[in-house]
């Protein structure tokens, strides 16, 4: 796969294009969720029970990244993950049936919105902290060991950066020269406890050096910078020149999880005029390649898109109670 260096205005349009489809399919999940939880908010109640972790205002790391990812190279995420599989090309359909509960989902209904499993994507997921780091390892050897050109891509929280599996995948990767691009998304909160208290240095992208790896920290959430710094670590890990650590100051527009008061929070009043998605819509018209109508029709694209996947997700059976036990372990005959 060729890498290109510098963005045309169809790529522009389309990492836009991608981030719309993100949020629009977020703010259903958000409507949906919130939607049968009244009049007290209820974490067990409705047709998606459970907690829901959103990602609205982290589309540009998705968008970014998944631009130079073809289906064949593999990606783990975090709990918060709707934005990167769908950025990688999970499923909307058989995504939404997951999170309802659904049979026709990626996992039948039985993981959730955190545990999303997709082998054709290959993409998976946890609500694990940093467990998505040495799986990508796993499948970065393999596709070393077999001659490909594929790669992996791990994607962690700024939290899990202070893991002890985050620093163990960095070392082997560099040790082995593997295919993989480490992502860490830094939304400036690990649950409700401040990048400040919990981390030591101010960039996580400064532990690459330790690790004989490159490493940049991307600013204000910038899509084009994603792009650019993914373009790269993408092009060496084809090439075997080995792992490369991105670090993407982000943000949260929402809560942790839904139903979160967010009470620990003082940054909230500023939070909307940092939306990525405006921002981005205003640069790119601002340089005469987007117009209203333009803007308008990528908007009315995804809702379509979107709504036929939840469409899909609510009228498809849930799971028979009676196979609770099926698909816990690989049915087969015993030798």
């Amino acid at each position: 796969m060729t890498v290109q260096s510098v963005l045309s205005e169809s790529d522009k349009l389309d990492l836009l294009r991608m981030m719309v489809l993100i949020r629009t399919f977020e703010e259903a999940i958000l409507r949906e969720y919130h939607a049968d939880k009244s009049p007290g908010f209820d974490i067990g109640a409705g047709l998606v029970p459970g907690e829901m972790h959103l990602a609205a205002g982290q589309e540009p790391v998705a968008a970014g990244i998944g631009a130079h990812l073809s289906q064949g190279d593999a990606m783990t995420a975090t709990h918060r993950p709707h934005h990167l599989a769908i950025a990688h090309g999970v499923d909307m359909r058989k995504m939404a049936a997951e999170i309802f509960g659904r049979e026709t989902g990626l996992g039948r209904g039985r993981g959730g919105h955190m545990h999303l499993f997709d082998p054709e994507a290959h993409f998976s997921c946890s609500g694990i902290v940093a467990e998505g780091l040495p799986p990508a390892l796993g499948q970065a050897f393999a596709f070393q060991r077999a001659g490909t050109d594929r790669v992996a891509v791990a994607v962690a929280g700024e939290g899990a950066a202070n893991q002890g599996a985050f620093h163990e995948a960095l070392n082997l990767a560099a040790l082995w020269k593997l295919p993989v691009v480490f992502v860490i998304e830094d939304n400036d909160w690990g649950i409700s406890v401040p990048r400040s208290t919990s981390t030591s240095v101010l960039s996580n992208a400064d532990r690459a050096a330790g690790y004989a790896m490159p490493g940049i920290r991307i600013e204000d959430n910038a899509v084009e910078d994603v792009w650019a710094a993914a373009g790269e670590a993408v092009r060496r890990a084809r090439a075997g020149e080995g792992p490369s650590l991105i670090e993407v100051h982000t943000l949260r527009l929402w809560g942790h999880f839904e139903g979160d008061a967010q009470g620990y929070r003082g940054d909230l009043e500023g939070v909307p005029g940092r939306d990525p998605i405006p921002t981005y819509q205003k640069h790119l018209s601002d340089a005469g390649i987007l117009d209203d109508a333009a803007f308008t029709n990528m908007g009315e694209t995804a809702s379509a898109t979107v709504e036929d996947a939840i469409a899909f997700a609510k009228s498809s059976p849930l799971p028979d109670p009676a196979d609770a036990l099926k698909y816990v372990f690989t049915e087969g005959a015993r030798s």
